[in-house]
């Protein structure tokens, strides 16, 4: 179906509006978190890995719808645009439905998650409103003060890989933190490059990005960097008996130097969304790939 065709509210304008390639940012972290608690010694307990996985992918949906409706709010998302095409922006859910609907994700983040406390204690309740607060505050203030990259880092790696972790084996490793940083760097990459992209537009309108801070070059230098101290952070795996762990993401660094350099040729305009969709390709790969690695 043609997206001029789309009518408002319908079946395929919320799947659009849910943005479903972005839900593999949310499945890697937790992922990773959840093959280095299965390898440990602990039982494998497979009812919080899938609450934390459901978790995972109803606060990315929620975290798109309020991305979606405050932008268009704030008049971000024009004709000027140069990304993916946005759901209220264009018409294809109502600004009422899309308030209606960061209600009933956000209430839904909240049901899923509430029994992981029988499994990690009450702070697993301040642990859940954090990361519900934040999915706000970061389309809302703190993406145009710079603050998007570190907000990465912590709710798409620290909190996401060692949460897992601990739910399953009440423990936490160096290990694990380290993997986490690791993880949070590598999808720190899709903000790069989709900041990247809009750097003109962001200026504009007083979105002070990490990348508005850096300018072209040394966002350019930011994603590449990115990638390579991720995989170098992979040591520690080596370190900790799982060695393919640190090998196996080299094929994850081979891919993401081959994007940097595409999208060095491009450098601008909305053909960068075609390196977007390939950060998001690498970002999976590297998840799998350290996965697979731990296991083996």
């Amino acid at each position: 179906m043609r997206e001029e065709n789309i009518k408002t509210n319908s079946w395929r304008a919320w799947l659009l509006a849910a943005r479903p390639k972005t839900l593999t940012g949310a499945a890697v972290p937790v992922m990773i978190g959840l093959s280095l608690a299965a390898v440990s010694e602990t039982v494998f307990r497979c009812l919080p890995a899938i609450l934390c996985l459901l978790f995972a992918f109803i606060m990315q949906i929620d975290a798109n719808f309020v991305n979606d409706y405050f932008d268009f709010m704030k008049g971000n998302d024009d004709e000027t645009r140069l990304g993916p095409k946005r759901a209220c922006a264009m018409g294809w859910v109502d600004a009422h439905s899309m308030r209606r609907a960061i209600g009933i994700t956000t209430l839904l983040a909240c049901i899923t998650g509430l029994p992981l406390v029988i499994y990690g204690g009450m702070e697993m309740v301040l642990i859940g409103l954090v990361c519900v607060v934040f999915c706000f505050l970061y389309t809302t203030h703190l993406s145009y003060v710079g603050m998007g990259d570190l907000l990465v880092l912590v709710f798409f790696g620290i909190i996401p890989v060692c949460i897992p972790y601990y739910l399953i084996t009440h423990t936490y490793t160096w290990e694990v933190g380290v993997a986490s940083v690791a993880c949070g760097l590598v999808i720190d990459t899709l903000l790069m490059i989709n900041n990247y992209r809009d750097i003109e537009n962001d200026e504009r309108v007083g979105k002070n990005t990490l990348a508005v801070r850096l300018g072209k070059q040394g966002s350019r230098i930011m994603y590449l960097l990115l990638g390579i101290v991720a995989c170098l952070l992979g040591i520690v795996f080596t370190v900790n008996g799982h060695p393919w762990a640190t090998i196996l993401p080299l094929g994850y660094l081979l891919l993401h130097v081959i994007t940097y350099r595409r999208m060095v040729r491009i450098d601008h305009g909305r053909a960068l969304n075609q390196i977007l969709g390939e950060t998001a390709r690498n970002m999976f790969v590297y998840g799998l790939l350290v996965s697979i690695g731990i296991f083996i």
